[in-house]
């Protein structure tokens, strides 16, 4: 129970549940007072002890006085302690006040931030769920094409044709091409350095493995079993009959099967049909075995370019040996044309100087007072010296 709870307010002071007891406990005690003084002031009547009563009696009041001023100044100390009291739950009330907003303006924002979290979590949700339903479509088109035989025969062509696209060049290999027998086989490849073809075909008894996958009980389980496997025997024979010639394509065709899980299924279940196509020199690929095959031929490809091209520079650099020789014998016989031509100069050199000795010698000769005017009309000689 709280004692400072205000219960009572005469005018402007108020009193709290302390103070109210207080003051009863102070107005019981002066009833009593008055009371035993009523009662000692009617004895002492009776037996004739009146100045004595009094004198108790007013020492009595005095008692009581004093007993009232003490409770007046508790009151007046309880109210001062109430009012620091009260500003103290002021104070705290409006600190409290203040931390709580604070709190609740940080949790809006926090509030703020996730729910901008969540918009964009649920955005990432909204377009996962818009590329789930259009996988969900393409998986019923992609159903719908499995369910009938020319489209699924057409499905299983284009997974073929595009993985040999993407690994071939177009010049080594040809689709729906026609054989010397007049069959068509999906798909020839040229093979490196040979003239013989690789066949591969793609299409493949799907109706058999649908009903094995479907069979409710053992006993559909077997009869769909016994079904694959004449199916793939009947499409193994046709394909090393059809298109396998000898002379024109290899004498090893490939299946293609257009699914891994197809491919796992007949190597865990059906390893006499393996071994029947290993036999009949047929090869089961799955995509990801003939994608191998593809990667293999095209290296074996590059490699037969790199051959060619090798002869070919073998070749080059044999003519540009034979145009050095040349080259070698040409410069050969210019320095024998510049040496046959400093010989003629070196004798021009010496004849020059023989000419010249000898126009020294005539002109040192005596030929008496004539000689300034034979001098005169003899025209000089021109000398040119090349070096």
């Amino acid at each position: 129970m709280d004692l400072n709870q205000i219960v009572m307010r005469l005018g402007a002071q108020e009193f709290s549940l302390l103070n109210t007891l207080l003051l009863s406990v102070a107005i019981f005690c002066l009833l009593v007072t008055f009371w035993i003084w009523r009662s000692a002031r009617g004895r002492s009547a009776e037996s004739g002890l009146a100045e004595v009563e009094d004198q108790k009696a007013k020492d009595l009041e005095l008692r009581l006085a004093e007993l009232a001023g003490t409770l007046q100044g508790f009151a007046a100390q309880s109210t001062g302690q109430q009012a620091q009291l009260h500003r103290l739950l002021d104070e705290r009330l409006e600190h409290m006040g203040q931390r709580v907003g604070l709190g609740l303006n940080e949790q809006a924002h926090r509030t703020s931030q996730s729910l901008g979290q969540l918009h964009e979590r649920l955005a990432v949700i909204d377009a996962a769920q818009a590329n789930i339903q259009a996988l969900s479509g393409e998986m019923v088109t992609l159903k719908d094409i499995l369910s009938n035989k020319q489209t699924r025969g057409a499905f299983g062509q284009g997974r073929m044709e595009a993985i040999i696209r993407d690994g071939l060049h177009a010049r080594a290999f040809e689709f729906q091409a026609t054989l010397s027998n007049g069959t068509r086989p999906d798909c020839l490849i040229s093979l490196p350095e040979s003239r013989l073809k690789l066949v591969i075909d793609a299409k493949f008894p799907l109706e058999a493995y649908n009903a094995l996958r479907a069979a409710p009980d053992e006993l559909s389980q077997k009869a769909a079993e016994a079904q694959l496997r004449v199916d793939m025997g009947k499409h193994i024979k046709d394909i090393s009959e059809k298109y396998q010639i000898s002379g024109e394509t290899n004498d090893t065709a490939i299946m293609f099967v257009p699914a891994e899980s197809i491919y796992s299924e007949l190597h865990e279940r059906f390893e006499d049909v393996v071994q029947k196509a290993h036999r009949a020199r047929v090869i089961l690929a799955s995509p990801n075995v003939l994608m191998l095959l593809i990667q293999t031929l095209q290296s074996m490809v590059k490699d037969a370019s790199m051959r060619e091209q090798a002869h070919l520079i073998k070749v080059e650099v044999v003519r540009m040996l034979e145009d050095v020789t040349r080259l070698k014998e040409r410069v050969g016989d210019l320095k024998k044309h510049f040496e046959q031509a400093n010989g003629d100069i070196d004798k021009i050199v010496i004849s020059t100087d023989r000419i010249l000795k000898r126009g020294d010698r005539i002109e040192s000769l005596d030929l008496g007072e004539d000689q300034p005017a034979i001098e005169a009309t003899l025209p000089r000689p021109k000398l040119i010296v090349s070096a």
